[in-house]
């Protein structure tokens, strides 16, 4: 297989405005006193098939945790902690869920 050439190394510093605009497709306002003029995003026709929904939270319990957090009364068990993050772990690797 052929190496792969990335060509010369450039030093670090600030970026070259002119290219700035260029990529991002607008002028940017700096100290000369150029507007910003954005061109219009293209269309992007969202499927509702792909809408996930709101999140499954459960925030009167999420009131009640944070209320026990906060008070100091929240059980802090590390071993409960401990085989939660072993089996989350075991979960990823399987790929089973």
């Amino acid at each position: 297989m052929p190496p792969i050439e990335v060509g010369p190394a450039r030093a670090i510093g600030a970026i070259n405005a002119r290219l700035a605009r260029k990529a991002g497709g607008e002028t940017l306002s700096g100290a000369n006193g150029v507007s910003t003029e954005k061109q219009a995003a293209p269309a992007v026709e969202k499927s509702p098939a792909l809408d996930p929904g709101p999140a499954p939270v459960d925030t009167d319990r999420v009131q009640v945790i944070r209320k026990a957090v906060e008070s100091g009364t929240y059980p802090v068990i590390p071993t409960q902690i401990a085989d939660a993050m072993i089996a989350a772990g075991v979960l990823l690797r399987s790929g089973k869920q």
